[in-house]
Protein backbone atom coordinates (compact mmCIF):
# COMPACT_ATOMS: atom_id res chain seq x y z
CA UNK A 1 0.00 0.00 0.00
CA UNK A 2 2.99 2.29 0.46
CA UNK A 3 3.28 2.49 -3.33
CA UNK A 4 -0.05 4.37 -3.46
CA UNK A 5 1.56 7.27 -1.60
CA UNK A 6 4.74 7.02 -3.66
CA UNK A 7 2.74 7.19 -6.90
CA UNK A 8 0.80 10.22 -5.71
CA UNK A 9 4.10 11.76 -4.63
CA UNK A 10 5.43 11.49 -8.19
CA UNK A 11 2.33 13.27 -9.44
CA UNK A 12 2.94 16.15 -7.01
CA UNK A 13 6.66 16.19 -7.76
CA UNK A 14 5.96 16.52 -11.46
CA UNK A 15 3.69 19.51 -10.88
CA UNK A 16 6.33 21.16 -8.70
CA UNK A 17 8.97 20.55 -11.35
CA UNK A 18 7.04 22.38 -14.09
CA UNK A 19 6.32 25.27 -11.72
CA UNK A 20 10.08 25.70 -11.34
CA UNK A 21 10.54 25.47 -15.12
CA UNK A 22 8.03 28.02 -16.36
CA UNK A 23 9.06 27.96 -20.02
CA UNK A 24 8.56 24.20 -20.28
CA UNK A 25 5.19 24.58 -18.60
CA UNK A 26 4.07 27.28 -21.05
CA UNK A 27 4.94 25.23 -24.12
CA UNK A 28 3.33 22.16 -22.56
CA UNK A 29 -0.04 23.91 -22.29
CA UNK A 30 -0.50 24.39 -26.05
CA UNK A 31 -1.28 20.77 -27.09
CA UNK A 32 -3.77 20.39 -24.24
CA UNK A 33 -5.63 23.54 -25.24
CA UNK A 34 -5.98 22.35 -28.84
CA UNK A 35 -7.20 18.91 -27.77
CA UNK A 36 -9.58 20.37 -25.19
CA UNK A 37 -11.38 22.43 -27.85
CA UNK A 38 -11.84 19.34 -30.03
CA UNK A 39 -13.11 17.18 -27.17
CA UNK A 40 -15.42 19.86 -25.84
CA UNK A 41 -17.06 20.15 -29.26
CA UNK A 42 -17.51 16.36 -29.41
CA UNK A 43 -19.08 16.17 -25.92
CA UNK A 44 -21.41 19.09 -26.64
CA UNK A 45 -22.55 17.30 -29.80
CA UNK A 46 -23.14 14.12 -27.77
CA UNK A 47 -25.17 16.06 -25.20
CA UNK A 48 -27.28 17.74 -27.89
CA UNK A 49 -27.92 14.76 -30.16
CA UNK A 50 -27.42 11.87 -27.74
CA UNK A 51 -31.14 11.55 -27.01
CA UNK A 52 -31.93 11.44 -30.74
CA UNK A 53 -29.33 8.71 -31.20
CA UNK A 54 -30.83 6.64 -28.37
CA UNK A 55 -34.35 7.08 -29.82
CA UNK A 56 -33.12 5.91 -33.22
CA UNK A 57 -31.35 2.90 -31.67
CA UNK A 58 -34.39 1.77 -29.61
CA UNK A 59 -37.37 1.60 -32.02
CA UNK A 60 -38.79 -1.28 -29.97
CA UNK A 61 -39.60 1.21 -27.19
CA UNK A 62 -41.75 3.46 -29.42
CA UNK A 63 -44.96 1.85 -28.22
CA UNK A 64 -44.09 1.76 -24.53
CA UNK A 65 -46.40 3.61 -22.22
CA UNK A 66 -45.40 6.59 -20.10
CA UNK A 67 -43.33 6.92 -17.96
CA UNK A 68 -41.38 3.74 -18.89
CA UNK A 69 -40.36 4.91 -22.33
CA UNK A 70 -38.96 8.19 -21.01
CA UNK A 71 -37.22 6.55 -18.07
CA UNK A 72 -35.64 3.85 -20.23
CA UNK A 73 -34.39 6.21 -22.92
CA UNK A 74 -33.34 8.81 -20.37
CA UNK A 75 -31.23 6.21 -18.57
CA UNK A 76 -29.62 5.08 -21.83
CA UNK A 77 -28.90 8.68 -22.79
CA UNK A 78 -27.22 9.31 -19.43
CA UNK A 79 -25.20 6.10 -19.71
CA UNK A 80 -24.19 6.99 -23.27
CA UNK A 81 -22.94 10.40 -22.18
CA UNK A 82 -21.12 8.85 -19.18
CA UNK A 83 -19.44 6.35 -21.51
CA UNK A 84 -18.46 9.18 -23.86
CA UNK A 85 -17.01 11.10 -20.92
CA UNK A 86 -15.07 8.04 -19.76
CA UNK A 87 -13.64 7.49 -23.25
CA UNK A 88 -12.78 11.19 -23.45
CA UNK A 89 -10.79 10.93 -20.22
CA UNK A 90 -9.11 7.72 -21.38
CA UNK A 91 -8.16 9.07 -24.80
CA UNK A 92 -7.47 12.73 -23.95
CA UNK A 93 -3.94 11.97 -22.82
CA UNK A 94 -3.13 9.87 -25.89
CA UNK A 95 -4.42 12.48 -28.32
CA UNK A 96 -2.74 15.35 -26.45
CA UNK A 97 0.58 13.50 -26.35
CA UNK A 98 0.31 12.77 -30.06
CA UNK A 99 -0.49 16.41 -30.88
CA UNK A 100 2.28 17.67 -28.60
CA UNK A 101 4.87 14.93 -29.14
CA UNK A 102 7.85 17.31 -29.69
CA UNK A 103 6.87 19.50 -26.70
CA UNK A 104 6.38 16.63 -24.26
CA UNK A 105 9.42 14.71 -25.49
CA UNK A 106 11.58 17.74 -24.76
CA UNK A 107 9.92 18.32 -21.38
CA UNK A 108 10.34 14.67 -20.35
CA UNK A 109 13.98 14.66 -21.42
CA UNK A 110 14.74 17.76 -19.36
CA UNK A 111 12.96 16.34 -16.29
CA UNK A 112 14.88 13.09 -16.80
CA UNK A 113 18.23 14.84 -16.94
CA UNK A 114 17.35 17.01 -13.94
CA UNK A 115 17.16 14.00 -11.60
CA UNK A 116 19.82 11.89 -13.29
CA UNK A 117 23.03 11.50 -11.27
CA UNK A 118 25.16 12.39 -14.31
CA UNK A 119 22.82 15.12 -15.58
CA UNK A 120 22.00 13.30 -18.82
CA UNK A 121 18.88 11.61 -20.18
CA UNK A 122 18.41 8.74 -22.65
CA UNK A 123 17.69 9.89 -26.19
CA UNK A 124 15.95 8.07 -28.97
CA UNK A 125 17.92 7.48 -32.14
CA UNK A 126 14.73 7.29 -34.20
CA UNK A 127 13.59 10.16 -36.46
CA UNK A 128 10.54 12.19 -35.38
CA UNK A 129 8.22 10.62 -37.96
CA UNK A 130 9.11 7.16 -36.65
CA UNK A 131 8.51 8.26 -33.06
CA UNK A 132 5.10 9.66 -34.04
CA UNK A 133 4.19 6.45 -35.85
CA UNK A 134 5.12 4.25 -32.88
CA UNK A 135 3.28 6.57 -30.49
CA UNK A 136 0.13 6.58 -32.65
CA UNK A 137 0.22 2.80 -33.12
CA UNK A 138 0.69 2.09 -29.41
CA UNK A 139 -1.98 4.63 -28.47
CA UNK A 140 -4.44 2.87 -30.77
CA UNK A 141 -3.65 -0.45 -29.09
CA UNK A 142 -4.20 1.10 -25.68
CA UNK A 143 -7.45 2.68 -26.91
CA UNK A 144 -8.73 -0.74 -27.99
CA UNK A 145 -7.94 -2.16 -24.56
CA UNK A 146 -9.56 0.83 -22.85
CA UNK A 147 -12.64 0.53 -25.09
CA UNK A 148 -13.04 -3.14 -24.16
CA UNK A 149 -12.92 -2.19 -20.49
CA UNK A 150 -15.39 0.62 -21.20
CA UNK A 151 -17.86 -1.78 -22.86
CA UNK A 152 -17.52 -4.22 -19.95
CA UNK A 153 -18.10 -1.50 -17.37
CA UNK A 154 -20.98 -0.14 -19.45
CA UNK A 155 -22.69 -3.54 -19.28
CA UNK A 156 -21.99 -3.93 -15.55
CA UNK A 157 -23.47 -0.50 -15.00
CA UNK A 158 -26.96 -1.97 -15.44
CA UNK A 159 -26.56 -4.26 -12.41
CA UNK A 160 -28.60 -3.03 -9.43
CA UNK A 161 -26.55 -1.32 -6.71
CA UNK A 162 -23.23 -2.68 -8.06
CA UNK A 163 -23.61 -0.60 -11.22
CA UNK A 164 -24.00 2.59 -9.19
CA UNK A 165 -21.29 1.94 -6.58
CA UNK A 166 -18.58 -0.58 -7.46
CA UNK A 167 -18.49 -0.01 -11.24
CA UNK A 168 -17.67 3.74 -11.08
CA UNK A 169 -14.81 3.01 -8.68
CA UNK A 170 -13.46 0.30 -10.99
CA UNK A 171 -13.79 2.76 -13.85
CA UNK A 172 -11.52 5.27 -12.15
CA UNK A 173 -8.87 2.63 -11.42
CA UNK A 174 -8.96 1.46 -15.05
CA UNK A 175 -8.71 5.07 -16.19
CA UNK A 176 -5.76 5.67 -13.85
CA UNK A 177 -3.88 2.66 -15.18
CA UNK A 178 -4.23 3.61 -18.84
CA UNK A 179 -3.51 7.28 -18.15
CA UNK A 180 -0.27 6.33 -16.46
CA UNK A 181 0.70 4.05 -19.34
CA UNK A 182 0.23 6.82 -21.89
CA UNK A 183 2.17 9.34 -19.84
CA UNK A 184 5.02 7.02 -18.86
CA UNK A 185 5.33 5.91 -22.48
CA UNK A 186 7.03 9.22 -23.32
CA UNK A 187 10.04 8.34 -21.15
CA UNK A 188 9.92 4.58 -21.66
CA UNK A 189 9.63 4.75 -25.44
CA UNK A 190 12.70 6.99 -25.51
CA UNK A 191 14.52 4.11 -23.77
CA UNK A 192 13.34 1.61 -26.38
CA UNK A 193 10.82 -0.11 -24.08
CA UNK A 194 8.04 -1.56 -26.23
CA UNK A 195 4.33 -1.59 -25.35
CA UNK A 196 4.21 -5.18 -24.08
CA UNK A 197 7.14 -4.60 -21.75
CA UNK A 198 5.63 -1.31 -20.55
CA UNK A 199 2.39 -3.03 -19.63
CA UNK A 200 4.29 -5.76 -17.80
CA UNK A 201 6.20 -3.14 -15.80
CA UNK A 202 3.02 -1.29 -14.89
CA UNK A 203 1.18 -4.46 -13.86
CA UNK A 204 4.07 -5.39 -11.57
CA UNK A 205 3.50 -2.19 -9.56
CA UNK A 206 -0.27 -1.65 -9.82
CA UNK A 207 -0.59 0.28 -6.57
CA UNK A 208 2.17 2.67 -7.66
CA UNK A 209 0.35 3.19 -10.97
CA UNK A 210 -3.03 3.69 -9.29
CA UNK A 211 -1.54 6.15 -6.81
CA UNK A 212 -0.32 8.24 -9.72
CA UNK A 213 -3.05 7.79 -12.32
CA UNK A 214 -6.32 7.49 -10.38
CA UNK A 215 -6.25 10.94 -8.72
CA UNK A 216 -5.08 12.36 -12.05
CA UNK A 217 -8.06 10.75 -13.79
CA UNK A 218 -10.42 12.21 -11.19
CA UNK A 219 -8.86 15.66 -11.66
CA UNK A 220 -9.22 15.35 -15.44
CA UNK A 221 -13.01 15.19 -15.02
CA UNK A 222 -12.99 18.86 -14.03
CA UNK A 223 -13.15 21.11 -17.12
CA UNK A 224 -9.82 22.71 -18.12
CA UNK A 225 -7.90 20.99 -15.30
CA UNK A 226 -6.42 18.40 -17.68
CA UNK A 227 -4.83 21.14 -19.77
CA UNK A 228 -3.01 22.68 -16.80
CA UNK A 229 -1.96 19.38 -15.23
CA UNK A 230 -0.66 17.69 -18.40
CA UNK A 231 2.87 19.19 -18.39
CA UNK A 232 3.41 18.25 -14.75
CA UNK A 233 1.85 14.83 -15.35
CA UNK A 234 4.41 14.14 -18.09
CA UNK A 235 7.25 15.17 -15.78
CA UNK A 236 5.85 13.09 -12.90
CA UNK A 237 5.40 10.05 -15.16
CA UNK A 238 9.05 10.41 -16.19
CA UNK A 239 10.11 10.15 -12.53
CA UNK A 240 7.75 7.18 -12.12
CA UNK A 241 9.27 5.49 -15.19
CA UNK A 242 12.74 5.80 -13.67
CA UNK A 243 11.41 4.11 -10.53
CA UNK A 244 9.84 1.27 -12.54
CA UNK A 245 13.17 0.61 -14.25
CA UNK A 246 15.13 0.86 -11.00
CA UNK A 247 17.21 3.80 -12.21
CA UNK A 248 19.00 5.86 -9.58
CA UNK A 249 18.17 9.52 -9.14
CA UNK A 250 20.37 12.37 -8.00
CA UNK A 251 20.92 12.51 -4.24
CA UNK A 252 17.81 13.69 -2.48
CA UNK A 253 15.68 13.85 -5.64
CA UNK A 254 13.45 10.98 -4.67
CA UNK A 255 13.23 12.17 -1.08
CA UNK A 256 11.74 15.41 -2.35
CA UNK A 257 8.70 13.49 -3.55
CA UNK A 258 6.04 14.89 -1.23
CA UNK A 259 8.28 14.41 1.79
CA UNK A 260 8.58 10.67 1.18
CA UNK A 261 11.79 8.70 1.74
CA UNK A 262 13.92 7.77 -1.26
CA UNK A 263 11.93 5.32 -3.39
CA UNK A 264 14.74 3.79 -5.41
CA UNK A 265 14.89 0.85 -3.02
CA UNK A 266 11.27 -0.10 -3.70
CA UNK A 267 11.57 -0.29 -7.47
CA UNK A 268 10.64 -3.94 -7.38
Amino acid sequence: MRDLGVGFGYLLKGQRWVVRHGRQYGFGLLPGLITLVLYAAALVALAVWGEDAVTWATPFADDWSSPWQGLFRGLLTAVLFALGLLLAVLTFTAVTLLVGQPFYENLSEKADADVSPDGTAPRSALPLWRELWISARDSLRILVRAALWGVLLFGLGFLPFVGQTVVPVLGFFVTGFFLTEELAAVALQRRGVDLRTRLTLLRSRKTLVWGFGTPLGLAFLVPFVAVFLMPGAVAGATFLARDLLGEESAAGASAATAGLPDTKDVSR
